[in-house]
């Protein structure tokens, strides 16, 4: 949400990518994962927490076997797309 918010405000404003080669193919690999991964995981976290606060257990279960590793890599990756364009190139 911060994230939509903030590209909101600065409106025209992009950062490009600095790295070549290999590092570039691998940079937007990750974000394009990224970026479809984090839209997808808006409605399985919801769906996961529903159940969960419904006690539904073994679907709860069901479901988070999926949300919890695409949450995971969506936080990894936002991580690396931060260093990738203000930290390290």
């Amino acid at each position: 949400m911060f994230y939509v918010l903030h590209k909101y405000l600065v409106q025209g404003v992009h950062t490009p990518f600095g790295g070549e080669g290999a590092w570039r193919t691998f940079y937007y690999i990750m974000l394009v994962t990224h970026i479809v991964l984090a839209i997808a995981i808006v409605p399985l976290v919801l769906t996961t927490l529903t159940l969960a606060i419904k006690g539904k257990r073994e679907r709860h279960r069901a479901w988070a076997r999926w949300t919890f590793p695409i949450w995971y890599y969506v936080s990894v990756t936002g991580v690396l797309v931060y260093c990738f364009l203000y930290q390290w190139f």
